[in-house]
């Protein structure tokens, strides 16, 4: 939440951030290329082949829009503990959206700007009382 300019500043982080995630993605999918190979090494046929890829498909971009639309809201725990296994397979797509969130915003910073002044609303309302007895306040006449 802090813009401040200089070395370590906002835009370094967030490009830092940016490149990371994208050097994440690229060397995940060589390790999803590693594994295609190994499946048409092991020669299990072209449906299985199949099989994989759409999986892996379908998983990512699970996993994408998921990412995604958690950095606006926070995530049921629930809902986010039946799709570990979906996320750990899609993890691509969560790199990705990563990624692409960085150019907007750094990745989860409205939610988090979101909830801070919420708090900071909630601890001023709770900090500021009335002082003194109201039934014993003069009246204007």
């Amino acid at each position: 939440m802090d813009h401040d300019p200089g070395l370590q500043g906002y835009a370094a982080r967030r490009a830092a951030a940016a490149a990371g995630s994208l050097a994440a993605a690229v060397g995940s999918c060589f390790v999803l290329r590693f594994a295609y190979q190994g499946i048409a090494i092991a020669g299990l046929g072209g449906f299985v082949t199949l099989l994989v890829v759409v999986m892996f498909a379908i998983c990512t971009a699970l996993a994408f829009r998921h990412t995604w639309e958690s950095f606006a809201k926070r995530p049921d725990p629930d809902r986010q503990a039946s799709l570990r296994g979906l996320l750990a397979v899609g993890f691509v797509g969560s790199l990705l959206a990563y990624f692409f969130r960085t150019f907007t915003e750094a990745p989860g910073e409205k939610l988090h700007r979101a909830e801070y002044e919420a708090a900071l609303r909630q601890y001023e309302r709770r900090s500021t009382r009335r002082t003194g007895n109201p039934s014993k306040k003069r009246r204007r006449t």
